[in-house]
């Protein structure tokens, strides 16, 4: 999802047009405030993107910014500014603070929307391995020994005999970890977590 931030509904309507052209939702907000009380809430699986304009009545677009990093949202939700203004000192900070892009008005509309699925695709990647790590925490201490033990690539009598435990408890370990993990083999639980 593309939600776009800025104070100016023409603006907000034609970067929707854009976006629609390019076959990705997008979500307008006319404040600082209506976007800030969505933030993170669910993310969509596909990625989210957030197109900031830097100047709008009331909280501008860096406090917003600002926000989105102190609560951790930035990795999910990648931020690319906007600005009629061009300040190269302003834009410069917010890159090397971890904005995803700056774009002065005018901008070239490919441009923007190649840098907009670019954000798109790093913020569906950090979903998925944030979604992976969540997975991971449920598994037990003895779980995740297993789990080192497969990913080394040694048989259950191996992790039996190296853990202490029988050869059937190890298959109960390890089916367990394959439905915690949503995989159906070995290769694919590597293939997940390399």
């Amino acid at each position: 999802m593309l939600h776009i931030v800025d104070d100016e509904e023409v603006i907000r309507d034609s970067l929707a047009w854009l976006a629609q052209s390019r076959a990705i939702n997008a979500r307008g907000y006319a404040s600082a405030h209506a976007f800030l009380e969505q933030a993170g809430a669910p993310f969509d699986a596909e990625g989210d993107c957030v197109l900031l304009d830097v100047r709008m009545p009331g909280l501008n677009g860096v406090a917003v910014f600002d926000q989105l990093s102190a609560r951790g949202l930035t990795a999910r939700l990648p931020v690319i500014f906007l600005t009629g203004h061009g300040d190269v000192p302003m834009a410069v900070d917010t890159l090397k603070r971890g904005a995803f892009d700056f774009f002065e008005k005018p901008f070239n509309d490919n441009d923007l929307m190649d840098r907009v699925e670019q954000a798109l695709a790093v913020s569906r990647q950090a979903g998925e391995a944030a979604a992976v790590q969540a997975r991971l925490a449920t598994l037990s201490t003895r779980e995740r020994e297993v789990l080192d033990l497969i990913l080394a690539g040694k048989m259950n009598k191996v992790v039996a005999d190296k853990l202490g435990i029988s050869m059937r408890t190890v298959e109960v370990h390890r089916a367990h970890i394959f439905d915690k993990m949503q995989v159906k083999t070995a290769v694919e639980l590597a293939g997940l977590l390399k």
